[in-house]
């Protein structure tokens, strides 16, 4: 288990602020924030690069707050590979266990189990700089695995490779996990990595943790109106909130939406997510609590989806699928009813 006790850390540009944070042994954590938000300096402050201005980081019940970086047995990945050009890539994969002073054949053994298990066994006599970016990043993350760490730092490994790499390279990460059941913080700007990664989600502002919690709870209940807008609700709607017996009603701007989330009385924020929102061409017969009529003030085709605008009295958008908007034959300017639940609707 790590526990990261009050962390903080002022590198002028890039700052922590009295980060705490429980990681349990065998879980996946990803990180997510904007950039400059303090993701990677939370790494490099674990891997003892940096030591803390202030608190504590205690990894499986040791204080390695002030422990060198080679005393922690902790690995860390940066997404430019940083292989020695000078060596193999057996070599490369192998260096750190030769720094250990481990038998040969055990490195050999370790060296060529990691290769095989992310595909680049054929690749061991190669140098990096013959090696695509997505064979390097593999070779880099052998060269952690086979330390066995007790905790596996990955800085955005997938980011610099392209769509069809990033995605074979995402589900090699998940089977290794699967199979090793190390510890991994993981920091991204992509999403897709967040649901098919993460245990849990970390999201980072300013140096300050905002909110963690499984994908699903962080995406659909951001708790505050900068989650909402990072993680892409989108629609958020302040305005006076009611209890209504089981459910409430947020007044946004003389438009009434419907929660089944909100307990209390007072000023609120509603969120929905666009793709929570059906659109119809008349009112649909259904249970959901809202039901509003608006008009199309745009259609952005995306490619894998089409995101319409709707002026319901305060803008909704909404995500439909290509195939969605040519079935109801939408365009700018039409009349349209969107329905959502009430349990779609998100109040902090």
């Amino acid at each position: 288990m790590l526990e990261i006790e009050n962390v903080s850390k002022d590198m002028g540009e890039f700052v922590l602020k009295d980060a705490s944070l429980t990681v349990n042994d065998g879980e996946y954590l990803v990180i997510i924030g904007p950039t400059g938000a303090g993701k990677t300096i939370l790494l490099e402050t674990l891997a003892g690069i940096y030591p803390p201005d202030s608190g504590r980081v205690v990894l499986n019940g040791r204080d390695i707050t002030n422990a060198l970086p080679r005393e922690r047995n902790i690995c860390m990945v940066y997404q430019d590979y940083m292989l020695f050009p000078h060596l193999t890539v057996a070599e490369n994969i192998g260096f750190g266990l030769r720094n250990r002073k481990m038998d040969p054949a055990e490195i050999e053994r370790k060296v060529n189990d990691a290769a095989r298990f992310l595909c680049i066994d054929h690749l061991l006599h190669r140098h990096p700089e013959t090696l695509s970016g997505g064979e390097q990043q593999r070779a880099a993350i052998a060269r952690a695995v086979v330390m066995e760490p007790a905790l596996l730092l990955l800085d955005e490994p997938l980011s610099a490779l392209d769509g069809q790499t990033r995605e074979k390279l995402r589900k090699e990460l998940r089977r290794l996990h699967d199979l090793y059941r190390i510890t991994v913080i993981h920091v991204t700007h992509n999403f897709e990595e967040v649901f098919s990664l993460a245990d849990r989600v970390v999201v980072i502002r300013g140096g300050e943790i905002v909110q963690v919690g499984e994908p699903h709870e962080v995406f659909r209940k951001p708790n505050c109106e900068f989650v909402a807008n990072f993680v892409g609700v989108e629609n958020l709607f302040r305005g006076p909130c009611t209890q209504k017996g089981a459910l409430c009603e947020i007044d946004a701007g003389g438009v009434k939406i419907v929660s089944a989330t909100c307990s209390e009385n007072g000023t609120a924020t509603a969120t929905v997510r666009p793709e929570d929102i059906l659109v119809s061409r008349a009112p649909l017969d259904s249970s959901a609590q809202n039901s509003l009529k608006g008009r199309i003030e745009t259609i952005a085709d995306n490619g894998t989806v089409v995101r319409i605008t709707v002026d319901a009295g305060i803008p909704f958008v909404v995500v439909l699928t290509r195939r969605g908007v040519v079935d109801l034959g939408l365009a700018e300017g039409d009349e349209v009813w969107i329905t959502f639940k009430a349990s779609s609707v998100h109040v902090f």
